[in-house]
């Protein structure tokens, strides 16, 4: 796995290249301005960059921008983006544009080695992530503000949540001690709840999660 870092802050920046490689990881460039982090892209074609959204020269949401466009530039690669806060409008718009190989992740979660090195590997697998803590603040935000989610019962909230960090069906039914029969029953109806019927040209699990970040802009 070929890894480009993008992160502002060096201490940071150089901890998190150090875990990699104890890892034996590749870590192949580490960037401290978008600019660098682009140019890191085109040189050394990484299978995912970690990239912070806060970034210079505004700190605001040049990281998202910036991984947007090296998705645009290396169609497939993974990004996990790194946040202090959970910033809603952020993750929207990053989930967006399609959620096949995307992750964010509150920085602190780089804390827990395992859990950071799963959320990493799923990541550059094509899976999508979402830091459970930031689905647990935007799933009570949204369920007030949008009509559909607040139908959902309490357990189809959950199981909601569980597909936001995503997780699959057998995912979910370990982690809720359920059957696999049981979380197809409640994701069936999810999609009904959010009138979300089959279409070909979109994945609902994608846009039921994408629904709910959304929820409180509606």
């Amino acid at each position: 796995m070929r890894i480009v870092i993008a992160e502002d802050d060096p201490l940071l920046r150089e901890g998190l290249a150090l875990l990699l490689r104890a890892e034996d990881l590749d870590v192949v460039a580490t960037a401290g301005t978008p600019g660098e982090f682009l140019v890191a892209v085109d040189e050394h074609a990484p299978d995912v960059a970690i990239v912070d959204v806060r970034m210079p020269p505004t700190h605001t949401d040049e990281g998202i921008v910036a991984a947007v466009e090296a998705r645009r530039r290396r169609p497939g690669l993974a990004v996990l983006v790194l946040s202090a806060y959970v910033e809603q409008a952020f993750a929207t718009d990053l989930f967006s544009v399609g959620a096949v190989g995307l992750g964010y992740l509150l920085k602190e979660r780089v804390g827990r080695v395992e859990e950071f090195l799963a959320a990493l590997h799923r990541v550059a697998d094509g899976g999508s992530v979402i830091d459970p803590e930031v689905v647990a603040q935007l799933l009570a935000r949204n369920r007030r503000t949008d009509t559909a989610l607040s139908e959902l019962s309490p357990r189809e909230r959950e199981v909601l949540g569980l597909m936001a960090e995503g997780l699959g069906n057998s995912a979910i039914a370990e982690r809720l001690f359920v059957t696999d029969g049981a979380v197809h029953k409640h994701i069936r109806s999810i999609f009904a709840k959010l009138q979300l019927p089959p279409d070909d040209r979109a994945d609902r699990r994608v846009t039921a999660v994408l629904r709910y970040l959304d929820g409180d802009r509606r």
